[in-house]
């Protein structure tokens, strides 16, 4: 079973990186948190992923990672569990199979979706959506990071439950 606390410490100590950065919104930071430097690390992602397998629900029958994030640690939870992924795109292409689920059929089955990290859950709502839309059956979303403010994610509105393995808060006191 992984530490959270020691989890939480490699996690900010890979990723919280200090300089000047240029943010989504245009404001200029001190610090910068790099998700993907967890995920492009072997060890530390399968940490994390041995982390959300605890947290899958029971009846899960199928992984659903998220474009971009979310594919790695999907793909290291199904090796672990031995559950089937599908790689759940922002939209579905125009061409070849156009398809917004990649991997494997998702009609009629519980597709628990895996997202690296949630601000508003607005990525996750809109895949959880149109996963519905194809027949699945969407109600947990497994993340690494939940940094949302409480009271501002979206999916509660979608009835879509988050479980987490680390919060902001959890990297804010490992940081301190």
């Amino acid at each position: 079973m992984t530490d959270p606390s020691a989890l939480a410490h490699a996690i900010d100590a890979r990723c919280r990186l200090h300089g000047e950065f240029v943010l989504r919104s245009g404001a200029v930071s001190d610090e910068y948190f790099d998700k993907y430097l967890f995920e492009g690390d072997p060890a530390l992602l399968r940490r994390v992923a041995e982390a959300m397998v605890a947290l899958l629900p029971e009846d899960t029958q199928v992984l659903g990672g998220l474009k971009l994030g979310g594919v790695p640690i999907a793909t290291v939870v199904s090796s672990l569990t031995g559950l089937p992924a599908v790689f759940v795109r922002k939209k579905a292409k125009e061409y070849g199979t156009r398809r917004i689920a990649e991997g494997g059929d998702v009609d009629g089955r519980v597709v628990t979706l895996v997202e690296d990290i949630i601000t508003t859950g607005g990525a996750v709502r809109n895949a959880a959506m149109a996963l519905r839309d194809n027949g699945a059956h969407v109600s947990t979303v497994v993340c690494a990071i939940d940094r949302s403010a409480p009271d501002d994610s979206v999916l509660p509105a979608v009835q879509v439950a988050t479980r987490s393995v680390l919060t902001k808060a959890d990297l804010d006191a490992a940081a301190g």
